[in-house]
């Protein structure tokens, strides 16, 4: 069951509450789970089913598919049904630990995406801003999203996706406040992967009793310090137990900053599951969709160094 959030008028504010929340009732560690790829470029369901568990056996609370760094906006309708099937016929509980991503620019789109998920039972959904107009106003977007979800069947455990290094599009506080106000139980939370410090911490100022979930590993710790109820994020892929601290009790792992720092100067989704083929003695999860290309050797092998170099974990084969 997803809790929604608390009315207003019983919290104190919304940054004391998300600093109280018991551990129990936060979000925790959700993984942005990487799509395995056939040769062929169709979606790899074994793969994706094993790695999967291999995640939430790690520690993660939920797997989000469709993410961004599950790319999800290069996944159509027929393998995101082809993905959602093969984890329901693996036994998951949809409910309790499966997300998926919304990532269209048309409002029919998003919504049939998302009508998509919500079918299959999922516990909720990570919807993204259009990413195709820039320079748009509030106002356009709080329409975009109000007809997204008002062309939903039975909405639920949203969360809004702010990423505008993607999408080009940011979410305002504003924006955030006039969404939950006109769907009240519906949007959940808050992705943050805008890796900006200054905003994450107002938008826990004046959103803490919605679950703020941070996307930038650098950030985690101090974010979960400061009432952040966890995350969603790519390293959740190959060191889920490294980030647990991080989410649990908001303990700093300088390694985790420094391997983010390198990663993030190779195109990101590539990088991820260049760690992830290293990490499971798999190539196979190297796999990237176009326009994507997968990792360079010589760069895979500078990411692998780095990697090997993180506290508490195995090097890798």
């Amino acid at each position: 069951m997803i809790a929604t959030p608390p009315d207003e008028s019983t919290a104190a504010s919304p940054a004391s509450h998300g600093a109280t929340r018991a551990a129990a009732e936060r979000f925790g560690l959700g993984v942005a789970l990487v799509t395995p790829f056939e040769a062929d470029g169709g979606v790899d369901t074994p793969r994706l089913v094993a790695h999967a568990r291999r995640c939430l056996e790690s520690g993660c609370r939920t797997v989000t598919l469709f993410g961004t760094t599950g790319e999800g906006a290069s996944l159509g309708p027929g393998d995101r049904s082809l993905m959602l099937d093969a984890m329901i016929a693996a036994g998951f509980d949809f409910g309790g630990t499966v997300l998926g991503g919304v990532a269209a620019s048309a409002p029919a789109d998003a919504a049939a995406q998302a009508n998509q998920i919500l079918a299959a039972g999922a516990r909720g959904l990570l919807l993204a801003p259009p990413f195709y107009f820039k320079s748009v106003t509030d106002e356009g977007l709080y329409a975009w999203f109000a007809r997204v979800l008002d062309a939903c069947r039975a909405p639920r455990g949203v969360i809004l996706y702010h990423l505008p290094s993607v999408t080009g599009v940011a979410l305002s506080l504003p924006l955030v406040e006039r969404l939950r106000r006109a769907y009240p139980g519906v949007v959940y939370g808050v992705k943050d992967s805008g890796g900006d410090w200054d905003y994450t911490r107002a938008l826990l100022a004046a959103h803490g009793d919605l679950h703020i979930l941070v996307g930038d590993e650098r950030f985690l710790a101090r974010a979960v310090r400061e009432g952040g109820s966890g995350a969603i994020n790519g390293f959740a892929n190959f060191c889920a137990p490294l980030l647990l601290p991080m989410v649990a009790r908001g303990e700093e792992v300088p390694a985790v900053d420094a391997l983010v720092d390198l990663l993030l100067a190779y195109p990101v989704t590539p990088a991820l599951k260049a760690l992830v083929a290293h990490v499971t003695g798999d190539p196979a999860y190297a796999r990237v969709a176009p326009p994507l290309a997968p990792l360079p050797a010589a760069a895979t092998a500078e990411l692998v160094a780095a990697y090997g170099r993180l506290p508490h974990l195995p090097p890798g084969e």
